[in-house]
């Protein structure tokens, strides 16, 4: 009897420690979980100081923008009233032109009437050197009113394309001229990395669209944007489990975007 009592009691001692043994093993994986989860806590915690002072920056940008537009809006403006002026002093200089040309054919028709009079034709010459010069002057004024509407048609080019990026930062939306790819996938925590950034015209908060064999496979919602890079979440829903995202995939502006911009 007291051996079986022994022997019960050694069963016993061997699956407590056992038991035990597992539950330290339990124990340090939930340590070690608890410290990657801190440390990702941390590092997402200084992401997102780093988006918000971008964000800042992008401000600024913002503003520069604006005033940038306000400039070449006043340089329109004046370039308009130049070539304004041009014009005016063109036509005036062809109304003299023409007054002249009535004052010689009147003269000649006194010539024909009169004869031949000493002293005619070297007024006659004085007239028409005169003539010619007008005529120079009104194809130099001429050619300054080409050269003052081709550098008017170049200012009102880069308005309009400043006007068209401003307004498209401005709603929140890329560049419809973007191109580029997912550069990394971090799947667990939902965003992908892509190789472009505000250079390429990538703007934050806009959407973009996951292009694999000429159809959308998912969207994603940009989130931080720099100079040759951006961070974007993977939106939910919009990706097949059957088709997951994989760094490579073509990414462009998302598709109501793009067509608005068009």
């Amino acid at each position: 009897m007291a051996n079986v009592l022994g022997i019960l009691t050694a069963v016993c001692l061997a699956l407590a420690a056992f038991v035990a043994f597992k539950n330290k093993g339990a124990y340090e994986s939930e340590i070690t979980g608890l410290a990657d989860s801190k440390q990702k806590l941390a590092k997402t915690q200084a992401t997102l100081k780093t988006t918000e002072s971008k964000l800042e920056a992008e401000k600024e940008k913002r503003s520069e923008l604006e005033a940038d537009v306000a400039r070449l809006g006043e340089a329109e403006a004046k370039q308009k009233s130049e070539n304004e002026e041009v014009r005016g002093r063109i036509e005036g200089i062809r109304s003299e032109t023409a007054a002249n040309k009535e004052k010689l054919d009147a003269v000649r028709v006194k010539t024909e009437k009169l004869g031949d009079l000493k002293g005619l034709a070297s007024r006659m010459r004085a007239m028409n050197a005169e003539l010619e010069q007008l005529a120079e002057t009104a194809s130099q004024r001429n050619a300054e009113l080409a050269n003052l509407t081709a550098n008017n048609t170049q200012v009102q080019t880069q308005i309009s394309g400043l006007k068209g990026m401003f307004e498209r930062i401005s709603a929140g939306q890329s560049l419809a001229s973007l191109r580029t790819t997912i550069r990394s996938i971090y799947p667990s925590w939902g965003f992908v990395t892509l190789a472009a950034g505000n250079s390429q015209g990538v703007v934050a908060n806009s959407t973009l669209d996951v292009i694999r064999d000429g159809e959308v496979i998912g969207k994603l919602l940009v989130t931080a944007v720099e100079h040759g890079s951006s961070t974007a979440s993977i939106v939910p829903d919009s990706v097949s489990p059957e088709m997951p995202l994989m760094a490579g995939d073509q990414v462009v502006p998302g598709a109501a975007a793009t067509t608005a911009a068009n």
